[in-house]
């Protein structure tokens, strides 16, 4: 629990306004005595206006009237054409003991009516017109009130605080009887009269030692519920932050099913889009790595599979060997042994001896250049040809051919078909083609060539009437040594490589090509590049143009 978020973000919170609160509580002792002198003084100088503006909307003047009665003693304050009543007066006073008692300030009016020089001093006599202390205590008022300027007149030290205008001076001043400042201010009213005001500072500073203190509370409070509201606050993160560590740690076991769902935009949204990408990613990245696993295992069976294809290679080569070199042995004991002396007889022997043996030179011929297209061993050389002009030059060549098999060519292609490959292959490849064509020719005996552009690909064809080949065939004619009718292929000495080496060299040059059964006969094709751009170079190939 010690390592828990919620606790380290609601330790941090509390610390962070404790900080805040400590700085608070140094500077309100430093400061907040001054701050409260200051908004005292401003409060003096508000009353003195106040006192002032009463004064001059009730109309008090400095007439003298010499009356011997309580009642003329108050009108003498007033102009009697500016007032009706003592009513005014009470209502005047009653406003200056609110404005007292409100601000707790001492008020002193008085007038001055004769001086006097006794002993080589002034000596001035005085009228009090209104005094109020401040204070609640209704005993203590006139004794308090008389003190007031009683202390500012005895007092030693006095200091100047500011002078606002030229009717009014605020002072600091220490009363010994008091053992106490107060701030003072001496000003003149509109009418001639005097005022004094009085604020205890003693009373300011309390009042600041008090506001410290329970500053001090609320701090102390507000960090207790501060921590407790932190941990409520700091749970609804947390959760979402577990729910990402859940789901991290089902990553790590390669569970990809469950993603966090993005609410917000913040910093949290922001990490959950991450995991959910990342978790994708890692999902997509596993998914292809099963995908290389099971192409390495059928890579690795592929490879069993050639093994067995090469045992089963070597029985094919055996077995088509072994009918020639029988062949080829049981003429040449004959011809030992004088078996027929006639020279027609002999003749015939040899004939079948060079004819076998030429079978088995085409065989082993066939099967090297298989090999080498298989296996890569021969470098291609790319050029740039005319298909048109080659299988032409192929077609008229073996005219003797088509005559002796009694079919009709038909060859039909454009003026000029440029495509790119090697020259030698192709040729091969196509021819194997046509040879298939001838060997398996029948009904009507056509034979028919095409070559047709269609955009950056060549399509050679080659259709020849006759049987057509058992769809469960198609698929294996492509495969060494595979015959649909063993007994014609023997008779027209057919090796079952020769559709094997098309396939070989259509892979090796990256091109498609195929078969396909027509209603009256079959159809075989290879496509070749026919684009104007030189095809991207790679691993034993050189290209000519």
């Amino acid at each position: 629990m010690n390592k828990s978020l919620r606790v380290k973000l609601s330790v941090t919170l509390m610390a962070t306004v404790l900080v805040t609160m400590v700085i608070s509580v140094l500077v309100n002792n430093f400061f907040l005595v001054d701050y409260y002198i200051s908004g005292k003084q401003k409060t003096l100088i508000s009353v003195y206006n106040q006192i002032n503006q009463m004064y001059n909307t009730f109309g008090v003047s400095v007439e003298e009237e010499e009356k011997d009665t309580a009642e003329n003693n108050i009108y003498q304050w007033f102009n009697t054409d500016a007032i009706a009543s003592l009513n005014d007066f009470l209502d005047m006073e009653l406003s200056m003991e609110q404005i007292s008692q409100s601000n707790n300030i001492g008020i002193l009016l008085y007038r001055i009516q004769n001086k006097r020089v006794i002993n080589q001093q002034i000596v001035y006599d005085m009228q009090v017109l209104f005094s109020s202390s401040g204070s609640n205590s209704s005993s203590e008022k006139d004794v308090e009130s008389f003190a007031i300027y009683r202390d500012y007149i005895q007092s030693e030290k006095q200091t100047e605080i500011s002078s606002e205008s030229d009717r009014y001076t605020l002072q600091k001043i220490y009363v010994k009887r008091m053992d106490s400042s107060y701030i003072y201010l001496i000003g003149t009213m509109d009418n001639g009269d005097y005022i004094m005001l009085r604020a205890s500072v003693e009373s300011i500073e309390e009042s600041a030692q008090i506001s410290n203190q329970f500053f001090i509370y609320v701090t102390m409070c507000v960090c207790g519920i501060s921590f407790l509201a932190m941990l409520f606050i700091s749970k609804h993160f947390t959760e979402k932050i577990l729910d990402l560590a859940k789901i991290a740690q089902k990553m790590s076991h390669l569970d990809f099913a469950q993603k966090y769902p993005v609410e917000t935009q913040d910093e949290i949204g922001v990490l959950g889009e991450s995991i959910n990408t990342l978790s994708e990613t890692l999902e997509k990245t596993l998914g292809e790595l099963k995908g290389a696993n099971v192409q390495l295992k059928r890579e690795l069976e592929q490879k069993v599979q050639i093994d067995e294809m090469r045992k089963e290679f070597l029985s094919n080569v055996s077995h088509e060997l072994k009918t020639p070199i029988a062949l080829i042995q049981g003429y040449a004991e004959g011809l030992q042994e004088n078996i027929n002396d006639d020279a027609e007889s002999r003749d015939f022997y040899c004939e079948v001896i060079m004819d076998e043996a030429a079978k088995m030179n085409v065989l082993v011929k066939k099967l090297l250049d298989l090999n080498q297209i298989e296996f890569g061993t021969e470098t291609l050389t790319m050029e740039h040809f005319d298909i048109v002009a080659t299988i032409d030059n192929i077609l008229s060549n073996a005219e003797i051919l088509f005559r002796q098999k009694e079919a009709a060519l038909k060859f039909n292609a454009d003026d000029s078909v440029y495509v790119w490959g090697d020259v030698y292959l192709i040729e091969e490849a196509f021819t194997n083609y046509m040879s298939n064509a001838l060997n398996h020719v029948d009904g009507e005996r056509i034979i028919e060539v095409k070559v047709k552009k269609d955009g950056n690909k060549a399509k050679i064809s080659v259709f020849n009437t006759g049987a057509q080949i058992p769809e469960s065939d198609i698929d294996q004619i492509w495969v060494k040594f595979y015959k649909v009718d063993k007994a014609r292929t023997r008779e027209y000495g057919g090796s079952g490589v020769g559709l094997s080496i098309v396939k070989a060299t259509m892979e090796r040059h990256g091109q498609s090509y195929g078969v396909q059964n027509r209603e009256n006969g079959v159809e075989f094709w290879f496509t070749l590049d026919a684009s104007n751009e030189v095809p991207e170079l790679s691993e034993n190939i050189e290209m000519n143009e």
